[in-house]
This record gives C-alpha cells, sequence and structure tokens, in this order.
C-alpha cells in the first residue's frame, strides 16, 4: 500500500492505492505511519509523500472506512507522525488532495503542486466537521480568511490559487518535489529540526474545550452525518436538518 524508494539521502514515501483513487482507509494510515516513522530511522534527511497516478489522495475511504471504529484515531495518529518527523516532508501533490488527503498534504512541510491538483475538505457536505489541529493548521498556512472559505464554504482551491495563498510552495511535478528535496537535504539538519518545531508551534496542538469536542462530536454522530452518507449511495443532494 506505501511504495518506498531511496535516492541519496532523500526517502519517497507513494501512496499505492490507486483503485480507490488512494482513500485512506485505517491499513493505510497505519502503513503510512510506520513508513514515515521507519525513513527517518534509517537517516533520510528528506522525505516525499506523494500517490500513484493522478489523485494525490481522495480523502477517507467514504465505502466504510470513514466510519469504521478505530479510523479517526488511525488519521489523527498518522498526521501527527507526519506532521512532527523531525526532517523536512515535502508533499508531491500530482492531483487533487480531497478532506483527509487535504489534511495529509498540510500535514507536510511544503508542497509542490502540480497543476492539475486541488484542494478541499467538504465535511460540511458530509455532516461531518475536523479537528482543531485541522483548522488551526490551515489558518496558520494560508490565514483564517481563506480556511474559512474552504471550511465553512467548503469550496475547492486550483493549482494557481493555492500558490497565491501559500498553500502551494512552489508549481511542479513529482521530479520538481524530489529536487527540491535533493537541495532541502544538505542543508543543515539541527537547524531544520529546530524551525520545525517552531513553525508548528502554532496553537493547533492545544487542548479543545469541552464546547469544541462536544461540537465535534455531535457533528460525527448527528442524523445530518448519516442523510449525507445515505445520499451519496443514492446519488442524490443531501437535506441537512442540524439535528
Amino acid at each position: 500500500m506505501i511504495g518506498t524508494s531511496r535516492e541519496g539521502d532523500v526517502i519517497t514515501l507513494e501512496l499505492q492505492r490507486e483503485e480507490r483513487r488512494n482513500a485512506l482507509n485505517t491499513e493505510l494510515c497505519q502503513a503510512l505511519q510506520d513508513a514515515v516513522t521507519e525513513a527517518v530511522a534509517e537517516g533520510a534527511r528528506a522525505l516525499v509523500l506523494t500517490g500513484r497516478g493522478p489523485v494525490f489522495c481522495a480523502g477517507a475511504d467514504l465505502s466504510g472506512s470513514v466510519y469504521a471504529e478505530g479510523f479517526t484515531d488511525a488519521l489523527v495518529d498518522m498526521l501527527r507522525t507526519v506532521e512532527s518527523a523531525p526532517v523536512p516532508v515535502i508533499a508531491a501533490v500530482n492531483g487533487p488532495a480531497i478532506g483527509a488527503g487535504c489534511q495529509l498534504a498540510t500535514a507536510a512541510d511544503l508542497r509542490v503542486v502540480a497543476p492539475t491538483a486541488t484542494f478541499s475538505i467538504p465535511a460540511a457536505r458530509l455532516g461531518l466537521s475536523v479537528d482543531r489541529w485541522t483548522i488551526h493548521r490551515l489558518s496558520s498556512l494560508i490565514g483564517g480568511g481563506p480556511a474559512r472559505t474552504l471550511l465553512l464554504a467548503a469550496e475547492q482551491v486550483d493549482a494557481d490559487a493555492a500558490f497565491a495563498l501559500g498553500l502551494a510552495n512552489r508549481l511542479g511535478d513529482v521530479a520538481a518535489a524530489h529536487d527540491w528535496a535533493r537541495k532541502i537535504a544538505r542543508l543543515a539538519p539541527l537547524s531544520l529540526q529546530h524551525m520545525k518545531l517552531v513553525f508548528n508551534d502554532d496553537g493547533a496542538h492545544a487542548e479543545s474545550p469541552a464546547a469544541e469536542l462536544a461540537a465535534l462530536e455531535a457533528a460525527w454522530r448527528s442524523e445530518d452525518a448519516k442523510e449525507a452518507r445515505a445520499a451519496r449511495s443514492e446519488k442524490r443532494h443531501p437535506e441537512f436538518r442540524g439535528r
């Protein structure tokens, strides 16, 4: 499920679930978390994260995995592992990064984005919500206004807009991401490690107030979430009722 290759000090991790548009399930989250941990243990100085095929990651596997017990914990653990890796992680966003795929891209330190890439978090279309870390991470990267557009309006951002906002650090393909990773891998590791720690100290990991946790739990357990799932299966627009 994860392809691994090495060129010098750069290790590339490729999501290989192309038949599901690299959608995340519990097994893929755990495999990616293990791959990141192993790459760091093997002395990688930079990581490149990408997806096989035309899609970077279509998010959580809505065929059932997103609703399965343990998935959200596996997703959160994987995102934290990517974010906290002591070496730079470059996401080569080779196509759409949707929902949890967008979260994965933002967990990386830098993003090289292909012209066909898009970013979206359609949680509000699914009757769901996202955690405190995701909201703060997006706000930290692109500012509160654009983050609200992505989350509250559930709108999509294309590659050019992502570059203008700073969500994309560079426009280019996977080869461009590898070239940049090789250059970054030659920089001072301890300097990079310290700067990562400071950048990531942005309030995203602060403990959520009880009201926030209750609201998040309410969304995931709501009738609206069940209605969105049924509507997707029946290929119709959901009718949300706020309960």
